[in-house]
């Protein structure tokens, strides 16, 4: 079992930062890949971007790549969304969740964090 907690989300001005951490109890990430998705309302939950264990990263798009990354500290067994550059339509709640690395379904999701963005 892995317990994610998202933290770092809150209102940011367009063009602003905002980083969010991905915490899960200490060691319990080992060989995970982590992925953040969003959702804004009324939308279906998209995704972002993941890391592996390794450091190894991939985006959804090339607009998330050139503003947003992903990034991870093993040690602290958290995984950080920095986030540059913020539009309106980045609205939305991020929820990171882990997966084993030979699977492709994120099996344990956390609580979320809001993000605004105003214009």
């Amino acid at each position: 079992q892995v317990q994610l907690k998202e933290s770092g989300g809150g209102l940011a001005q367009a063009g602003g930062s905002l980083r969010l951490s991905c915490a899960a109890p200490r060691g319990t990430l080992r060989t995970y890949v982590v992925g953040w998705f969003r959702q804004a309302p009324g939308v279906e939950r998209e995704f972002v971007g993941h890391i592996n264990w390794w450091g190894s990263s991939a985006y959804a798009s090339d607009s998330v790549k050139d503003r947003f990354t992903i990034s991870r500290d093993n040690a602290k067994s958290t995984v950080y969304l920095q986030m540059n550059n913020l539009k309106p339509e980045d609205t939305a709640v991020y929820y990171c969740a882990a997966r084993q690395e030979a699977l492709s379904r994120y099996d344990y999701w956390g609580q979320g964090t809001q993000v605004t963005v105003s214009s």
